[in-house]
């Protein structure tokens, strides 16, 4: 209500000022007149003084003229008022009034007229409020329903052997690294966590990689299902201590902002991240079907950018019916062609490192290498995209 109020008072005083000043037309005109009436005395009274004798002849010539001189002035000046007013008198607020009306009608149908005054310590308490009900890391596993990945039983053997084996030496952290993995790859991932949070604690902390708090964070969101809790906000916050730019925990931060009302954090988190990629990180499809919505949350207007060109849904469905030697002879056209595209007329950071990832699956090691020092070239001197560049080559198994 009080943006109302502030809105429609500012909007009455500028239209008024306007109207005011159309006005002022109006104004010259009324003293025009009365400085003409003033004089047309004065003519008059200087032909009763000539007559009584008061003034001689010369002197009232002398005052004739400078007397019809003013008239003439003020005659001139009632004309310039009076077309002066026509016009702005009445247009100027009008149009202005107008304008105002506009502003309302877009607001009404663009804007939040019903939703209540949030100023930003009015947000930021809603958001610490959110963060305070949130469910504890036990009571959201609690409620997500268990959806296991049935082992085959020998495997199902293993995993009894390796669990008992953790519960019997719970100082032997080869133990716990295992057990966290195979407990994921069967869906337990509330179980994971606690297996990977016990690596960390077995973990050298000069040894603890910030991969390591990530991969937690992770496993404790999707034993939550999706839910960030306090206790997975902490292996972010641990994560982040170590790494500020780690792609996975700033994503699971602006999972976080989003869940806790403030979709213009998450928004400015996750633009950054889709803009900046890598485009074949995990994340970035979520973020391409969902920015969108956060963006218009935050009054934000935000046209993502276009996904970088690949093999469409049918040329996927293609590959799928392909025998082995058709789908590699496929797969080595695409790149071919990405490779040659790039070569001829340059791209992204993200097309370089997706070139240098495929050449490094298929076993081509010398034409990996020598995309990896075309990226270099090309990118000279943009910090961020040289580092998507060598990430891509240190995992297609490249140095420089």
């Amino acid at each position: 209500m009080l943006f109302w109020i502030i809105a429609a008072a500012l909007a009455a005083f500028v239209v008024a000022t306007l109207w005011r000043a159309s006005l002022g037309g109006a104004t010259a005109l009324g003293s025009a007149e009365r400085d003409i009436t003033v004089y047309r005395d004065q003519l008059a009274e200087v032909e009763r003084d000539l007559g009584r004798g008061v003034i001689g002849a010369e002197d009232a010539a002398r005052l004739r003229i400078e007397i019809s001189r003013r008239i003439l002035a003020a005659d001139r000046a009632r004309a310039a008022g009076a077309g002066e007013g026509r016009g702005p008198r009445w247009a100027v607020p009008a149009l202005s009034a107008l304008a105002v009306i506009g502003v309302f009608a877009v607001y009404a149908r663009l804007g939040a007229p019903d939703m209540p005054d949030m100023p930003m310590s009015a947000r930021s308490a809603a958001a610490a409020d959110l963060k305070a009900a949130r469910p504890t890391q036990a009571e959201a596993e609690a409620a997500v329903p268990e959806q296991l990945i049935e082992p085959d039983p020998e495997f199902a053997v293993l995993m009894d052997k390796l669990r008992l084996s953790a519960e019997e030496h719970p100082d032997l952290a080869e133990g716990f690294r295992l057990l966290s993995i195979y407990e994921a790859r069967l869906g337990k991932f509330g179980a994971a966590a606690r297996a990977k949070a016990r690596l960390i604690a077995l973990t050298p902390e000069a040894e603890v990689r910030p991969d390591d708090y990530a991969e937690l964070a992770d496993l404790l969101i999707r034993a939550a299902g999706g839910i960030v809790t306090a206790e997975g906000e902490a292996a972010l916050g641990a994560t982040l201590a170590r790494d500020p730019a780690n792609g996975t925990a700033r994503f699971y931060t602006g999972l976080l902002e989003f869940q806790t009302g403030r979709p213009d954090h998450a928004f400015n988190i996750w633009r950054t991240l889709l803009e900046k990629g890598p485009q074949d990180a995990p994340w970035i499809p979520y973020l391409r079907e969902n920015i969108a919505t956060v963006a218009a949350l935050a009054g934000v207007d935000y046209a993502p950018p276009a996904a970088p060109p690949g093999p469409s849904a049918a040329d996927m469905a293609a590959a799928a019916e392909m025998s082995g030697e058709d789908r590699s002879a496929m797969i080595r056209t695409m790149v071919e062609g990405l490779e040659t595209r790039l070569a001829e007329d340059g791209g992204t950071p993200a097309e370089w490192a997706r070139l240098i990832g495929a050449l490094g699956v298929l076993g081509e090691g010398d034409r990996a290498k020598a995309a990896y020092q075309s990226a270099l070239a090309a990118n000279a001197g943009n910090a961020a995209a040289l580092a998507e560049i060598d990430d891509a080559a240190a995992r297609a198994g490249l140095s420089q």
